[in-house]
């Protein structure tokens, strides 16, 4: 059988419905109860046999990507290729559509993708099990970049209970002007709520996911990182008051932001208010999106 030259994996971003976050363990995580869905916005990741390992990116935001080897895809051929005793030399390429530094997952998303296709590269036969471990290894998010759908992320967000959705959920996704650091706005959050209570998912959130009722939903969207982002981007509040006034169900911050993401009835809506956050200069731009999304998929080998 011939080896392919290369595999290609388009993997989305994704939107937290709820991040309920209890207080710091010893270990310096936060136990979650952390409702992902994965949105219609993707990174592809291309693998290609190569003397050494190098990564290269292109894409909106593709400057500020590291391409050493603290960058996820690069950290997941890595630890692939460690676990079956072989060299990592590969070429990664990551074609960039998901926010960068947005609280999507955009670095999670590559390397989720990267493992997926390095498997497929090198024939390793890891079992979905081999890859989920490895995947939480390397971040608490990057696990559910490979399943994609819909989950629910407990312990720091890595241990997952796919979820059932009961119809497709249309988002608008404003991406703010800078960046927020994941680890700052836990920090904030650790100070905002030194007693914070143990996370539990919303049994009403997970009823309108099921159902696929979006006003539902909208009412029951929740993410207790977001008083942390507000009080170190506050200008992300007039973001949030724009997109509600101009028609959506809800508004929230996306993880630890600073995208904010703002659930829609139809993708007229969508438009609408797309078009109102564009014109309002409180974001630097704002898509379109819809969910759920498949996880970590090959797409095919290159020639």
């Amino acid at each position: 059988m011939t080896t392919p030259r290369s595999i290609t994996v388009r993997v989305p971003a994704k939107v937290n419905a709820q991040l309920a976050v209890g207080a710091a363990r010893p270990d310096g995580f936060h136990d979650l109860a952390n409702v992902f869905l994965a949105v219609g916005l993707y990174d592809e990741v291309t693998v290609t046999p190569a003397d050494e390992l190098r990564v290269t990116c292109e894409g909106p935001g593709a400057d500020q990507v590291p391409l050493d080897r603290t960058n996820l895809a690069a950290r997941a051929a890595e630890a692939l290729a460690a676990r079956y005793g072989r060299r990592a030399g590969v070429h990664l390429h990551i074609a960039k559509d998901i926010p960068v530094a947005g609280g999507m997952a955009g670095g999670s998303a590559d390397g989720a993708a990267a493992l997926v296709a390095c498997d497929a590269l090198w024939g390793t036969g890891a079992s979905r099990a081999e890859l989920l471990d490895i995947c939480a290894e390397l971040g608490s998010d990057v696990p559910f970049s490979l399943v994609g759908g819909a989950a629910l992320g407990t312990g720091r967000g890595e241990k997952l209970q796919e979820l059932p959705v009961g119809g497709t959920f249309h988002w608008v996704f404003a991406v703010a002007d800078g960046g927020l650091s994941t680890p700052a706005v836990y920090g904030e959050f650790d100070r905002l709520t030194p007693e914070a209570p143990a996370p539990e998912a919303s049994a009403a959130l997970l009823e309108a996911l099921r159902t696929g009722d979006a006003a539902a939903l909208a009412g029951a969207l929740a993410n207790d990182l977001q008083p942390a982002a507000l009080s170190l981007f506050p200008s992300l509040a007039d973001t949030l008051r724009t997109g509600t006034a101009a028609g959506a169900l809800a508004g929230i911050v996306s993880g630890s932001g600073p995208t904010t993401a703002f659930l829609v009835r139809d993708p007229e809506s969508a438009g609408r208010v797309a078009e109102a956050l564009r014109a309002s200069g409180t974001c630097r731009t704002a898509r379109v999106a819809a969910s759920p999304a498949p996880g970590a998929t090959v797409t095919g080998p290159r020639p």
